[in-house]
């Protein structure tokens, strides 16, 4: 059997899975994979979603949270969920940032980021973007995580991944770096897993008005389609 049609058939085991269980992202198992690795979540847990559609780690985290509170935030629209509020907006804005801390009314026990940016074609552009929407997100945390809080990160891999590795270590008493294995084997995606957050003081601001335009439209906030 070829390395292809392995990875192939491992992509339509969870695509039939997804499909079979009414999860509207194969991805929605990468999480559930961490979850029972990791412990990430907690009964009561609230915990914000970055780049949350279509919403199969919202429709994970809800189920694995029960009452706390779900909060997903992606540009597109996400379809309803019971139980989880959705905000449409650019994380990198003030304006959601405020709408953001107005619905959590507090701070965050995990924050999530299953971010991606556009893929051109071009492995070095497309890490480096991911790099930079991790960075986004990083600083995102700095703001809304709660102190001894966790938070679950996708990076492509490549020369800068030391980088947003060492900014996670500097913030989290523990970093692990985890490859689920519903990751499909051609990916070069992995998962930064943040705990014990130090709740340093914020060293950068997201969105403001300093933040060049042509920076903040470089990517789109997005999960993994079904």
């Amino acid at each position: 059997m070829t390395k292809r049609w392995m990875s192939e058939r491992k992509q339509e085991k969870y695509y039939r899975l997804a499909k079979k269980y009414d999860y509207r992202s194969r991805a929605s198992f990468k999480l559930m994979q961490m979850d029972d690795r990791f412990g990430i979540f907690e009964e009561g847990d609230s915990v914000v979603d970055l780049g949350a559609s279509p919403g199969g780690w919202l429709q994970v985290a809800k189920e694995r949270v029960a009452d706390g509170v779900v909060i997903g935030v992606d540009l597109r629209p996400i379809k309803p969920l019971e139980g989880v509020i959705t905000i449409i907006g650019d994380i990198t804005s003030p304006e959601t940032m405020r709408e953001l801390f107005d619905i959590l009314g507090g701070k965050a026990d995990v924050v999530l980021s299953d971010m991606a940016p556009n893929i051109g074609g071009n492995y070095s552009t497309d890490h480096a973007r991911s790099v930079h929407l991790c960075t986004f997100a990083v600083a995102v945390a700095e703001q809304i995580l709660k102190r001894d809080g966790k938070m679950v990160m996708k990076v492509f891999m490549g020369d800068l991944f030391p980088e947003i590795k060492k900014e996670m270590e500097g913030r989290f008493q523990n970093v692990r770096v985890h490859e689920p294995p519903a990751t499909r084997d051609s990916s070069s995606e992995v998962y930064v897993i943040g705990t014990g957050f130090k709740a340093l003081s914020p060293s950068m601001k997201v969105g403001t008005e300093q933040e060049p335009e042509e920076k903040k439209r470089s990517f789109t906030l997005k999960g993994d389609l079904v």
